[in-house]
């Protein structure tokens, strides 16, 4: 008999449904329970029933499933029943028992007491048993569509992975990976546990074509290796939430994610110096610029864990400020923190807005991270990217001057090193400003630290290259040997607070950004991650091709962090300090002026010449690509 039919339209139906065919179930079983019961003590398939003996088990029935409402036992899901529930249901059936003996005792029915103990086991059958049959083929229907997937680490999270995954409609553990002997051959949970030069037989075999990692707390160094091995083996490489995720409630166990190109890239942090991370944080007010940022957003996470007495978010973007401003309300309620969160919109081109704000609020520490960073669109629109990331800073530098904020950090790139284009060079120059304002003034402090790439920032190569492979290719890479530096978010920006802190007016600050990545090797890695192939003239069957686009308009083959070779360490191990050319105040403020008037009347090729007389090594390349500037030059 082909039971599909009638096993969809229990799946399919709804909870009401579901509950309606339980009850109406119930109400035939538990008679039925009764009338076996009877059936069984007196030996016989049709035991006298009087009058009584029908009250007795009317009674029953109705109470019966009254308890039942009562413990709960309808809001189960079949499916899901756990021991627990089944627990409840003996308790059901127990009360049930004691219940028709009572209704015997007052309709005078002739019921053998021994009768009662057989019920109990009857309707436990009756009433169990179903609901066990129902379990067991949902689970194997949910498991015959589930993809079967491999889980590496045997440990403690890879176990709770494997029972977190026994409800998923997605996956289905298929066995365990490990790495220790010991565990090797012996079955946990069901699963088999096997070593890693297993993988491919089992792979192949079985057709699995994802892996899970549950490696729990394991150094960045061993999961770069691990990673590196699995990749090799054709494997879709997917990992479980961090113990840490899971403990403050950001993730659940089973929530497993595509293996982010952090874990091969990344390093193991340096721990902060807590002292660092607090001197100009802890029961302060603090304002971000640009705080719904990559980097802005990051260093109002970290300030917000160290309790400054208030916490300011300032922005341009209106969607941008919203999104970080509830993500930091959710945050400041888990770790139950005390510090007053205030959103503000505006722009850092407008001084005396600016300058309200400070006084407004008696603002103490101040991270610039507002800017235009994207290379090619600063290119395009040269006056924008000049006014937003020179005079912003200088705004915001004289705003905090007037207010008499104590602490300023501007927050540079490694491009602002022999710059190539018109973003580096302007960066460049915002830091030159707050090297002539610092000999200006004494009262605010400033101090700038320079870094490079960051790991899944908006507009860098590792979401668009994640977003050309779920696209099927190609993978459109500018240059064969360009390479950068990269570091993660968060590493950055707790950096970035360290740095700040141990400034004394004027530093440049350069961190240490550990080895160049080359971007084609960094594309292949995400090819091999993503379970797929290259394709090349060698594998002409491959899945994702890599496409060489030339380099874009102002792009530099690798990237620097220092113009000279004058720098000094510092006592942090990744941070260091720059000494580079300067100008003085007069000198900076007369090639300020002459840039405003540029910016204002929209002379882009001013603006240029500008830059390059700036002692910013800027090398320009080529002819400027400024949109209007060449759309200007073609009308006439």
């Amino acid at each position: 008999m082909n039971f599909s039919p009638m096993i969809d339209f229990l799946l399919n139906a709804s909870r009401p449904v579901k509950r309606s065919i339980s009850v109406f179930y119930d109400l035939l079983a538990i008679p039925a329970a009764i009338y076996l019961a009877l059936a069984l003590r007196y030996g016989t398939a049709t035991p006298q029933l009087d009058g009584s003996i029908l009250a007795a088990a009317l009674i029953t029935t109705l109470l019966t499933l009254t308890v039942f409402i009562r413990l709960g036992l309808y809001r189960a899901v079949v499916r899901f029943m756990t021991g627990q529930a089944f627990t409840t249901l003996a308790l059901g059936i127990a009360i049930s028992a004691i219940t028709l003996a009572s209704s015997s005792f007052f309709t005078h029915a002739n019921l053998p007491r021994s009768s009662l103990i057989i019920y109990f086991f009857t309707a436990f059958t009756l009433l169990g048993t179903p609901r066990l049959f129902i379990r067991s083929v949902v689970t194997q229907l949910s498991k015959a569509k589930c993809e079967p997937v491999l889980i590496y680490g045997a440990g403690q999270q890879g176990v709770a992975l494997a029972n977190a995954l026994t409800g998923s409609d997605h996956y289905r553990p298929f066995a365990f990976i490990d790495d220790d002997s010991k565990k090797q051959n012996m079955n946990i949970h069901g699963l088999k546990v096997h070593s890693a030069s297993d993988i491919e037989n089992i792979t192949d075999h079985y057709h699995i074509k994802k892996i899970l990692l549950a490696l729990g707390r394991t150094s960045i160094a061993e999961r770069k290796q691990l990673i590196e091995k699995l990749t090799e083996s054709k494997l879709e490489v997917l990992t479980a939430p961090s113990v840490n995720d899971i403990i403050s409630g950001k993730a659940r166990i089973e929530e497993v994610r595509e293996v982010e190109i952090e874990d091969l890239l990344g390093r193991d942090c340096v721990n902060p110096r807590t002292e660092l991370l607090k001197n100009n944080l802890h029961n302060k007010v603090v304002l971000v610029t640009g705080a719904g940022g990559s980097i802005g957003s990051e260093l109002c996470r970290q300030a917000l864990l160290q309790q400054p007495k208030q916490l300011i978010l300032f922005e341009l973007n209106e969607y941008s400020l919203y999104a970080i401003e509830q993500e930091l309300q959710q945050l400041k309620s888990v770790h139950q923190l005390a510090t007053d969160i205030v959103s503000i919109l505006g722009s850092v081109q407008k001084q005396n807005r600016l300058e309200t704000i400070f006084r407004t609020f008696r603002v103490q520490t101040i991270y610039h991270a507002a800017a235009y960073k994207h290379v090619p669109m600063v290119e395009h629109n040269v006056v924008e990217g000049v006014r937003n990331n020179v005079f912003g800073t200088w705004y915001c530098a004289e705003a905090a001057i007037a207010a008499g904020v104590e602490r300023f950090v501007l927050v540079s790139t490694d491009k602002a090193v022999r710059p190539t284009n018109v973003m580096g060079a302007s960066k460049r120059f915002s830091e030159l400003v707050l090297q002539a304002l610092t000999e200006r003034q004494s009262d605010t402090l400033f101090c700038m630290v320079r870094f490079g790439n960051v790991l899944g920032s908006s507009g860098s190569v590792v979401p668009l290259f994640r977003k050309q492979i779920k696209g099927g290719g190609p993978i459109t890479v500018t240059h064969p040997d360009i390479i950068r530096y990269f570091m993660t978010i968060p590493e950055a920006s707790q950096l970035v607070i360290q740095a700040g802190a141990m400034g004394k007016g004027g530093d440049v600050f350069v961190l240490d950004m550990g080895e160049p990545v080359k971007i084609t090797s960094l594309a292949k890695k995400m090819i091999r991650l993503s379970g797929l192939s290259e394709k090349t003239e060698q594998n002409p069957h491959g899945d994702i091709e890599l496409q060489f686009t030339g380099l874009r308009p102002g792009e530099k083959l690798y990237e620097e962090l220092l113009i000279g070779d004058n720098v000094e360490g510092t006592d942090h191990p990744r941070i260091m300090t720059a000494n580079e050319v300067h100008l003085s105040w007069p000198e900076t403020h007369n090639l300020l002026n002459r840039l405003d008037k540029a910016c204002h009347d929209f002379k882009v090729e001013d603006v240029i010449n500008l830059l390059l007389e700036a002692p910013a090594a800027y090398d320009k390349q080529g002819e400027c690509p400024d949109w209007v500037l060449n759309a200007s030059k073609a009308s006439h």
